[in-house]
């Protein structure tokens, strides 16, 4: 999934700030835990959300996706006073695991989490949002952005991880028989070609597409 040498990627881990500890606890947790923990967002994937979200100070944070939890603790660490972030997902399996997880980081008054299915739900939500950051099943992401982007805010943010997919984009052979690899590149084109939008593909980890709607 790493798309820099494992050299480099711990390089840039020690010039980053550091997890907090209920952070390091879901991120062991997860590892020794949870199925496919590569799934995680991890330490400086975290903290460029992270990053982000601070720089913005969002109101309203829509998360779609959820696995553990981390990313979402890492989004809420931005939000503005008397900020929500809403994070969806499907997998009822990892509810405990996420709530504990949102209570040690002390956010329980700050996230909501949902499950079901994430497309119906984010429906039946009134919010116009700040953020968003979409994590979920790949062949749904152009789905999810046009659901999205009429409530989005004008200079609000969207992003969407994995648009690189280990690589696969890139790869003839995948592209022509991967359907999430397709529906990842197709995405990725999507994006680039809507004038709504100012974006930028990051190849941060698994690929991160940043994009801001236009004013």
């Amino acid at each position: 999934m790493d798309l820099i040498s494992e050299a480099f990627n711990r390089y840039c881990e020690a010039h980053t700030t550091k997890e907090s500890e209920a952070l390091q606890k879901l991120n062991r947790y997860t590892n020794a835990n949870v199925l496919q923990p590569r799934m995680l967002s991890g330490h400086l994937q975290g903290r460029f959300l992270s990053m982000i979200s601070n720089m913005m100070k969002p109101a309203q944070i829509l998360e779609i996706g959820t696995y553990t939890g981390y990313s979402a603790i890492c989004l809420a660490e931005g939000l503005s006073e008397n900020g929500k972030l809403v994070t969806i997902d499907v997998n009822a399996e990892l509810e405990q695991v996420v709530r504990s997880h949102i209570a040690l980081a002390g956010m329980e008054h700050k996230i909501q989490f949902i499950i079901g299915d994430a497309y119906q739900v984010i429906r039946t939500l009134p919010q116009t949002w700040d953020l968003v950051f979409i994590d979920a099943d790949k062949p749904s992401y152009a789905k999810y952005f046009d659901l999205i982007i009429d409530r989005l805010r004008p200079g609000g943010c969207i992003i969407a991880d994995n648009v690189l997919w280990s690589g696969k984009v890139l790869n003839p052979a995948d592209l022509a028989k991967d359907k999430d690899t397709q529906a990842l590149d197709a995405f990725n084109k999507k994006i680039q070609a809507d004038p709504r939008v100012e974006n930028m593909l990051l190849p941060l980890r698994d690929g991160l597409m940043l994009i801001r709607k236009n004013a």
